[in-house]
């Protein structure tokens, strides 16, 4: 009876994971004025959405256009100043910065630093980006820019382009190349001196390597674009040919259009990069988590983002198979394109041996993973296509090349933001999004992408040409057109219904807890949403999955103590 009667009471141990606690509502000076990361992360991903909106509509518009034959809904012009901000906007307005929103929030969390290593520089870039966007907007009240988001001289010489738009591209796209380069510049320091004791190079979160890498890129690869712009003013302005042809008989050696080419490229095609390195970071993340098992092979795709972005920067050249160059050089830059797809093939290897005999467990953060995956890889093989320069001679400039920069930017690009957004959306805002609509948009995102883009291979194939805003009926097209018209209106349903997800979740969403999905990574540690401290006390980290090891700790302790009381209870 003594046994049965005896009660064991155990004091109370202190909680490795802390629990959610409300937090009071910031005023709008306090989000202007602020440093803190999580709010200039929240900014940032405010800001990117709403010019992701605007980008789609344009999009719509020009699908609309497309969408039948001889079609008057648009005139030439308006059609070009559409297709030259929907093309600006999606690229430097929204998928560069978002993830930058995204890691601005997160980085610090993840390797159990405070905060960025220099909190006004990192507001200052958010402010930027800001002023940039609204400097290109701010030319809808004059003549937007028509000569598209390349700006390729002579389109957007002085004698083509008379308006202000190209000089308000020009002023914008500055204004954004900096505040990345800035942005870049303070995710290496961070992510170089703010790392929580323990965490080695081998134990950094492949996100933290993935924007490590891409902000090198931004770092080393900008300075070009904002030399080529640089010149392109003072070519619109002040008389210099570095690009424009003279004025004949003044004398003046002629500038080359080539020249631009080579110096936007040189930026551009690592931009791709820019915007799909940290993509593979998301889904480096959320594969392992939702799959309950370890990342396979975390040092090779470690390693892989390291060689994608030293590749990406020795390509550029394929852009400019269309040009009277050397054969040799030709061969050099299809080598080199293709090369990218093997360390790009050892990430998607890892990623499904990390799902292999996994207990797999499907919320919407992974379909979209997933969904990347597939998409991405209908990208990479376009894209190994195009690479060999006969092929490109052939289908360069049709519907061919818009499929596959959209596959490989959407798909491997988007679908990672979203992704990251239904996996981070509870430790942002301490709630949860409703699985069933976030599902019930991945589909309609997927069917609606696929529909729209697929057909425009067969578009391509067929000889429609890009960059025109209209075709004959006699041409055959019209199918296709109509096809991937209805497609984007279903794509833009299923963004729709993400969106309506994050509003209604905000306030009625199920309250989340400091970690909902059990991750890997030390910002599951924290409250949901963090403190403005963000820790108390950082743990010491002890391999690549910290919030395991504390875990299995937090169950050694629980299951020595219960067989201490155990035996104590049988002694009485």
């Amino acid at each position: 009876m003594a046994a049965t009667d005896t009660t064991v009471v155990l004091k109370p141990r202190p909680q490795v994971v802390a629990h959610s606690v409300p937090r009071k509502r910031l005023s709008w000076i306090e989000w202007v004025t602020g440093t803190d990361h999580k709010r200039i992360g929240i900014l940032y991903l405010y800001l990117t959405f709403a010019f992701f909106v605007i980008g789609g509509v344009e999009a719509l518009l020009l699908r609309v256009q497309l969408g039948a034959p001889d079609n008057t809904f648009l005139t030439p012009q308006r059609y070009n100043e559409l297709f030259t901000l929907h093309g600006t906007t999606m690229i430097f307005l929204f998928i560069i910065p978002v993830f930058a929103g995204f890691a601005n929030y997160v980085i610090p969390l993840m390797i159990g630093a405070r905060d960025m290593a220099f909190p006004r520089v990192n507001a200052w870039s958010f402010w930027m980006l800001l002023f940039g966007g609204l400097v290109l907007y701010g030319s809808l009240f004059f003549n937007p820019p028509e000569a598209s988001w390349w700006n390729f001289p002579p389109l957007s010489s002085v004698q083509y382009s008379h308006s202000g738009g190209s000089d308000a591209f020009i002023v914008a796209i500055h204004l954004i190349g900096l505040s990345s380069i800035l942005g870049g510049i303070n995710f290496i320091a961070t992510i170089h001196n703010m790392r929580a004791p323990g965490m080695g190079w081998s134990r950094l979160p492949l996100f933290g390597w993935a924007m490590l890498v891409t902000s090198y890129l931004v770092v080393v690869a900008s300075p070009a674009l904002t030399a080529a712009l640089l010149m392109l003013l003072t070519d619109r302005h002040y008389g210099t040919h570095f690009f424009i042809p003279s004025v004949p008989g003044s004398g003046i050696r002629e500038g080359s259009a080539l020249l631009y080419q080579h110096l936007f490229w040189f930026y551009s095609h690592p931009a791709v990069y820019i915007m799909v390195l940290p993509a593979f970071g998301i889904v480096s993340e959320v594969l392992p988590v939702f799959a309950r098992k370890p990342i396979f092979g975390y040092k090779a795709i470690a390693a892989s983002t390291v060689a994608i972005a030293f590749l990406g920067m020795l390509v550029w050249g394929h852009h400019l198979f269309t040009w009277p160059i050397s054969t040799i050089v030709f061969a050099f830059f299809m080598i080199s394109s293709m090369l990218i797809a093997v360390p790009t093939g050892i990430k998607l290897i890892n990623w499904i041996a990390t799902l292999w005999q996994g207990a797999v467990e499907f919320r919407v953060a992974l379909m979209f993973a997933c969904g990347l995956i597939g998409t991405f890889v209908i990208g990479g093989i376009s894209g190994v296509m195009l690479a060999m320069f006969p092929v490109d001679w052939v289908l360069n400039d049709t519907y061919f090349l818009v499929a596959h920069i959209h596959y490989v930017l959407f798909g491997g690009s988007v679908f990672g933001v979203f992704a990251g957004l239904y996996y981070w959306f509870p430790k942002m805002s301490g709630r949860m999004l409703s699985e069933r609509l976030g599902k019930a948009s991945f589909w309609t995102i997927l069917i609606g992408f696929n529909v729209t883009f697929l057909v425009q291979h067969s578009l391509g194939l067929s000889g429609m040409p890009r960059r025109v805003y209209e075709y004959p009926a006699s041409a055959g097209w019209t199918g296709y057109n109509l096809v991937s018209t209805i497609g984007s209106f279903i794509l833009s349903a299923g963004i729709g219904l993400t969106l309506i997800n994050v509003v209604r979740s905000l306030r009625h969403g199920r309250v989340a807890g400091p970690d909902p999905w059990k991750g890997n990574t030390l910002e599951w540690f924290t409250p949901s949403p963090p403190p403005a401290n963000n820790f108390d006390a950082i743990p010491r980290v002890r391999s690549v999955e910290p919030m395991q090891d504390l875990r299995r700790a937090i169950q050694r302790d629980s299951e020595r103590v219960g067989g201490e009381a155990a035996r104590e209870t049988v002694s009485a």
